[in-house]
């Protein structure tokens, strides 16, 4: 879930201001709220441990706030998931992704290649395109670079973490223009997309249209965690009813969102109740296990002709969970590329006696047939998200 920056920020509380290291404390607090209780140490194999072995000398060295939260930043790339976070950023802080990217790329052997790009992206609007080779950031070669975001815990790197620490490479941070050099026929080329003005088209939470063949579009743009969106929708797919059928587009949402708007979405698409996703917590305290699953329930007129479900790089937790729901439901064909594969359902802590605040997955979420979400793929896998709008027109004709 994608928060504001807030900038100039004071963290600490008064009384901690003449500690001797006042940073510390807060540390240990910030890693045992994840020891005991982020829910994907053991998938993603993670040596907590280690990971304080590494950073809890450094905050003996740390002099300011600025400093300390960018060793708090530091540690969160260990888990290297776009779903972990600081609710607190500097200016000079690193874009969350996937909410701050707005190119997807790859490692393919020795290279690295932009297989997606977001569209009406300031990315799009420089001429980045799937399937360019990147050479350079910022006038540096990528390789060098990506030690700023891998794991230090190991020296075995996986295709997750190289995912993660490329596409937060390329969305760059708050502070700085981005120069982005590619291999274009043969000829190195660089593109500044941040010199871009992206003009606001998102007017509404909910955008559609009539398609030609009498199909339905409705997309939802990045607002899963506004419950004013289940009228909007409602007031949409009353307008779309006699449509011959629907494409859902969920590309845009990478912010995630709440089950309350997901369920009065998808409660328009089905004349029964139904599951649509599992939930696991491990009461780590107890050795015990908590799991349940969140039933889809009838609301309102039924649309029942023909849905396809558009996802993407771009659409993420809550836009996730409704993409295994409607799987799950066996109401719609869902199209895409991988999605964003953020973990869980995050929850937000904060150290004692400060403003430090994080948010990161307490909870592991499942598709009903024991599916984790995140590792989730379309029955129609797409490459980008051109070939998925293409491809979603052919399945709703």
């Amino acid at each position: 879930m994608f928060k504001k920056i807030t900038i100039g920020i004071c963290l600490m509380a008064t009384h901690f201001c003449n500690a001797q290291n006042k940073y510390e404390p807060i540390f240990l607090e910030f890693w045992t709220d994840y020891k005991d209780n982020y829910a994907y140490f053991e998938k993603q194999g993670v040596n907590w441990d280690k990971v304080k072995e590494i950073y809890q000398p450094l905050v003996a060295n740390i002099t300011n706030d600025d400093d300390f939260i960018h060793l708090l930043e530091q540690v969160t790339y260990e888990l290297h998931n776009g779903h972990i976070s600081l609710n607190t950023n500097l200016y000079t802080s690193n874009r969350i992704i996937p909410s701050g990217e707005d190119v997807f790329a790859e490692k393919t052997g020795n290279g690295f290649f932009i297989t997606d790009v977001r569209k009406g992206s300031k990315a799009e609007l420089s001429g980045l395109k799937p399937g360019m080779e990147v050479l350079k950031f910022n006038g540096k070669t990528i390789a060098e670079q990506l030690t700023a975001f891998l794991p230090k815990y190991t020296t075995i790197y996986n295709n997750s973490m190289y995912a993660y620490a490329l596409n937060m490479l390329l969305a760059g941070t708050y502070d700085k223009e981005r120069e982005i050099t590619v291999l274009e026929n043969g000829v190195e080329k660089a593109y500044f997309p941040d010199q871009y003005t992206i003009n606001n088209i998102m007017h509404h939470n909910v955008e559609y249209q009539i398609l030609e063949g009498n199909i339905g579009y409705i997309k939802i743009n990045n607002s899963l965690g506004d419950n004013n969106v289940i009228k909007e929708f409602d007031d949409t797919l009353d307008k779309l009813m006699n449509t011959k059928s629907l494409i859902l587009d969920l590309t845009e949402t990478p912010g995630g969102g709440n089950t309350t708007v997901a369920r009065g979405i998808m409660g328009r698409f089905t004349d029964k109740v139904l599951p649509y996703q599992k939930h696991r917590i491990d009461e780590k305290e107890f050795g015990t296990i908590r799991t349940w699953v969140e039933y889809v329930s009838p609301r309102k007129t039924i649309y029942k002709k023909k849905l396809t479900v558009m996802v993407g790089h771009w659409t993420g937790s809550m836009g996730e969970g409704m993409a295994i729901g409607f799987d799950a439901m066996k109401r719609a064909k869902i199209v895409g590329t991988k999605m964003a594969g953020l973990l869980g359902a995050i929850y937000s802590f904060k150290a004692n006696n400060t403003n430090v605040g994080y948010s990161f997955p307490a909870e592991s979420m499942y598709h009903v047939n024991g599916t984790p979400r995140e590792d989730f793929i379309p029955k129609y896998l797409t490459k980008n998200e051109e070939e998925t709008y293409n491809k979603a027109l052919k399945l709703a004709r």
